[in-house]
């Protein structure tokens, strides 16, 4: 899926869109969110960690976190930027 395709899927199923940029690297402590989460990597990579496994995501890739699922990530020296859907 492409990110115009990707990001009118988000607006038809009622996601705020938003892209977020991390510059370098990065991690970001374990936390929730009190919304559901989709997303896209568009460039960089990002490690999401949650349930106890580690899964890394690269452009193109989409991931989904339910509202209230304890996670962290971290980034790489390049960063990443993400096309990210956030649905209360």
């Amino acid at each position: 899926m492409d990110q115009q395709a990707f990001e009118t899927e988000l607006k038809r199923d009622g996601y705020d869109v938003m892209t977020n940029t991390t510059p370098g690297a990065k991690t970001n402590p374990e936390h929730s969110h009190p919304f559901d989460v989709r997303a896209m990597v568009l460039n960089g990579a990002l490690t999401l960690n949650r349930d106890g496994q580690s899964q890394t995501f690269k452009p193109g890739e989409i991931f989904t976190m339910p509202r209230g699922c304890l996670h962290y990530e971290s980034y790489g020296p390049e960063g990443a930027v993400v096309l990210l859907g956030r649905k209360m």
